[in-house]
């Protein structure tokens, strides 16, 4: 995951990135500060194209306030060996790590600087009303922070998850077994599968249920299986137990996924849960997963990413990310908060372009949400190193059990809708909702 507000030696080394087992050279789409860094590390390296991308953006940090602002988006070439230099280069001076997205092909890269510039045709989204509380509120007592805690537990005692060792190949086994044993064996709706990807040999894992009324239209819920602390050369030996990026999200998945079958639910909508592979190494494993969609015959309405869940950094329960995701789904899980999780307060901000899973989404014209665990200022610094275990969060998972509960409001609802989403026009304004500690400026990047 994501974004490091801290300079170190040792976490700098440890964001270093790895090269996905492709041919160099390879295209990202990337960040306009990253990539101002990119070129001080290669010199040589142009872009092919940028594009000036809108986005929205708290007027301070917290504050539901949205206003409109903008982020260059570049589109480059690069050799394999570059990224790595890159990913240390932007920890040291951006105190980031990330901020680019791998693709297959130029003419790939250049699509989504068009996409995200480009108007699009209406879009058929889903009606985002909040109401089936007879089905949200009777399970939202089912989950169990203990059990979060214990596949967190499970997931941090890999060596690693790198997507290029056989500890990252394992997890995936791991994820894909226990995901099995939460299927009842007499639903034939419920499918557990994996998915193999060209550019790395970890595979992602999906739990898929097939909607009863309307299952021409899917919702995905997602989070990363992969984690990651230092260089390719040490795949084997590094130490990488990634418990809150991202075993916690995970995790929270692996809830959601026992309360709906111990429960007996049936969707309408079909619902597909992934555990995507190679997160860290530029959006892997869902940049394959949105780019394999023409091939289905069902259309994505709805995503949602947890990616670190585990760790409060500060007194706002829930932090939604207004950038590069989509305004009318931001507001409905401001709704769904407000509605079944009444005590929970909210607060908003924004991560920069290729934080994570959500962004292959929003890339392709989907509608997707990332609620994070805390502010862009206060998260969990310890990812992306050794420490990211446990002991950082207190040994529990009460702070993720409540992105479990929000993501089961988030499935159960939108999944119980049997109306084929509408075509609307434009993206509706974020409302105005109060948040729980004062803001404070937003950091400039």
């Amino acid at each position: 995951m994501r974004l490091v507000p801290l300079v170190s030696a040792a976490i700098a080394t440890a964001c270093l990135s790895v090269s996905v087992a492709q041919a160099a050279p390879t295209w990202i789409t990337i960040g306009e500060k990253p990539y101002l860094q990119l070129l001080k590390v290669a010199p040589e390296v142009r872009a092919v194209a940028s594009r000036r991308v809108p986005v929205m953006k708290p007027e301070l940090r917290g504050s539901s306030t949205l206003v409109q602002g903008a982020e260059s988006v570049y589109a480059v070439q690069v050799d394999d060996e570059v990224l790595d230099q890159l990913s240390e280069a932007v920890h040291r001076e951006l105190h980031r790590c990330g901020s680019y997205v791998r693709h297959a092909s130029e003419a790939e890269a250049l699509a989504v600087l068009h996409r995200l510039t480009t108007p699009v045709a209406p879009q058929r989204l889903p009606s985002y009303a909040v109401d089936n509380p007879e089905l949200v509120n009777p399970r939202l007592p089912l989950m169990q922070a203990s059990n979060i805690l214990s596949t967190i537990t499970q997931l941090q005692s890999f060596q690693n998850r790198r997507h290029n060792s056989s500890h990252g190949a394992n997890a995936s086994n791991w994820i894909f077994s226990q995901w099995q044993a939460l299927n009842p064996g007499n639903r034939r709706d419920v499918r557990v599968t994996q998915t193999t990807h060209t550019t790395t040999p970890q595979k992602s894992v999906e739990f898929n249920i097939t909607g009863s009324g309307n299952s021409g239209e899917t919702i995905v819920l997602g989070a990363h299986l992969d984690s990651i602390n230092g260089g390719s050369s040490t795949a084997e030996t590094q130490r990488a137990p990634g418990a809150d990026d991202d075993a916690s999200g995970v995790a929270s998945l692996t809830e959601i996924i026992r309360v709906m079958m111990a429960s007996g639910y049936t969707p309408k909508r079909n619902i597909r849960f992934i555990a995507y592979a190679a997160e860290e190494v530029g959006l892997v494993g869902s940049r394959a997963i949105v780019a394999a969609l023409p091939g289905r015959r069902d259309r994505t309405v709805g995503v949602l990413q947890l990616d670190m869940t585990a760790f409060q950094g500060d007194a706002t329960d829930l932090w939604i990310y207004t950038d590069f995701t989509n305004a009318s789904q931001n507001q409905f899980l401001a709704s769904l908060a407000a509605t079944y999780l009444p005590t929970l307060t909210v607060g908003y901000d924004f991560c920069g372009y290729g934080c994570s899973d959500h962004a292959s989404w929003h890339n392709a014209g989907y509608p997707a949400s990332f609620p994070f665990e805390a502010s862009d200022a206060t998260f969990n610094f310890s990812l992306h190193t050794v420490n990211d275990t446990t002991a950082t969060f207190g040994n529990q998972a009460d702070h993720a059990l409540k992105f479990a509960r929000l993501g089961l409001a988030y499935a159960i609802e939108l999944a119980s809708d049997g109306t084929p989403a509408a075509a609307v026009t434009g993206v509706a304004p974020a409302v105005r909702t109060a948040t729980a500690a004062a803001p404070t400026p937003a950091r400039t990047r």
